[in-house]
């Protein structure tokens, strides 16, 4: 089944193209020059840029994969959770290709394509222990088999990749902050400045990146004169320590063999780095998806959404976007 993915849950416009051969196309369309002058997403521009970059995108897709319209069997697209606007976009086209051309569509849980994006590369067995980290998420996820997720863990208040943006906001930097944080945390030192680990007593596995925030608001309030590189550093081993403990330790309790860590965080230097050193010191397989299934894109979506094709499984096209839609709502 050749099929045709299309993503634009928040901030960047896919479309892939799948079949038997795994990946034949996936391309990316960033909106960071739109958002970067605000520090951070607007919905609006978002859902407008996306109406301006859909149909180009899925041109380019199916131009790099060397097939028409004509030859693509099902149609899958994201439709939640994620900014409404913006998922309406994309669902919409895909359920319009569907109709007009009378093919399977199916809609696909992006928390789902992000736990299973790690399978576009190499076999994972199950069950494994999956991190969804991302702007918009942080969670712990027991990944049972293919469609079914059990939460163990979630932040209870900003997610790392927010927590990131803000941080890079506060220190001047650049949008998506995360990815400047990194950059210049590369010539930092991680133990220039000691900012707070949130430790939670109840919810063992779970996240909270509010007061480390707050506590780089705080050292910058009272004229804190470390280098901008040992800022960015020591705020981003706070974060990436407040990630690793409560996985490795959800890791050891359930017994798991593998980790495998997803969402745009992922793409971190460091994160890829202590959780894989944490993970050894144990004995724990830790796996990535390449930096470009870690961010947002539609082959992950497309690999959820035609697992869930050849099982039979259909989308009606009265499927509407929700904004908060839960892991267990995958199908």
């Amino acid at each position: 089944m050749r099929v045709l993915a299309i993503e634009t849950s928040c901030d960047d416009t896919a479309a892939a193209v799948l079949d038997d051969s795994g990946v034949r196309a996936s391309i990316v369309a960033s909106q960071d020059m739109v958002h970067g002058k605000y520090g951070g997403i607007v919905p609006e521009l978002a859902s407008r840029q996306h109406m301006l970059a859909i149909l180009p995108v899925i041109e380019r897709a199916l131009a790099e994969a060397a097939v028409t319209l004509d030859d693509i069997e099902a149609v899958t697209a994201t439709y939640g959770p994620g900014l409404v606007g913006s998922l309406l976009v994309g669902l919409q086209v895909a359920k319009g290709i569907a109709f007009e051309r009378g093919l399977p569509f199916i809609g696909v849980n992006h928390l789902e394509g992000h736990l299973l994006a790690i399978l576009l590369d190499r076999p994972v067995p199950f069950p494994y222990l999956g991190l969804l980290v991302s702007g918009g998420h942080t969670s712990l996820y027991l990944v049972e088999d293919l469609g079914r997720y059990r939460q163990l863990g979630r932040t209870r208040d900003d997610a790392a990749g927010e927590a990131f943006d803000k941080g890079a906001k506060m220190l001047g930097l650049g949008f998506p902050g995360g990815r400047e944080i990194d950059r210049r945390a590369a010539a930092g030192n991680r133990t220039a400045i000691r900012f707070p680990r949130a430790s939670l007593k109840q919810g063992r596995y779970d996240f909270s990146f509010s007061g480390v925030k707050t506590s780089l608001r705080q050292y910058l309030l009272d004229g804190g004169d470390a280098a901008l590189e040992d800022v960015c550093a020591s705020f981003q081993e706070a974060i990436v320590e407040m990630l690793v403990v409560p996985t490795l330790k959800a890791a050891r309790d359930l017994g798991t063999g593998v980790i495998v860590v997803s969402g745009g965080v992922s793409a971190n230097s460091r994160l890829r780095t202590a959780m894989t050193e944490a993970g050894a010191a144990v004995g724990l397989e830790v796996a990535f998806p390449r930096v470009a299934y870690c961010t947002d894109n539609a082959a992950m979506i497309g690999y959820a959404g035609r697992v869930r094709l050849l099982r039979g499984e259909r989308h009606d096209l009265t499927l509407n976007a929700s904004a908060t839609l839960p892991i267990g709502v995958a199908s």
